[in-house]
């Protein structure tokens, strides 16, 4: 039986990227997009949105 590998897109480039083992870089097609991404989450360009907590003793404010 022979499966399929699947194709997915590289973050950076969207070129198509086989998702097995062998992809050095996948999800990326390259050192060098996968450079790139690690470069926009250095420089903040990318983000994972959060709530801020409130300091230890605080009551969150209400609205």
């Amino acid at each position: 039986m022979s499966e399929s590998v699947r194709i997915v897109a590289c973050p950076t480039c969207k070129a198509e990227v086989r998702w097995e083992p062998q992809s050095r870089y996948r999800p990326f097609c390259s050192e060098r997009c996968r450079l790139i991404d690690l470069g926009q989450w250095a420089s903040e360009t990318y983000r994972v949105p959060a709530e801020e907590d409130s300091p230890p003793g605080e009551m969150p404010p209400t609205h």
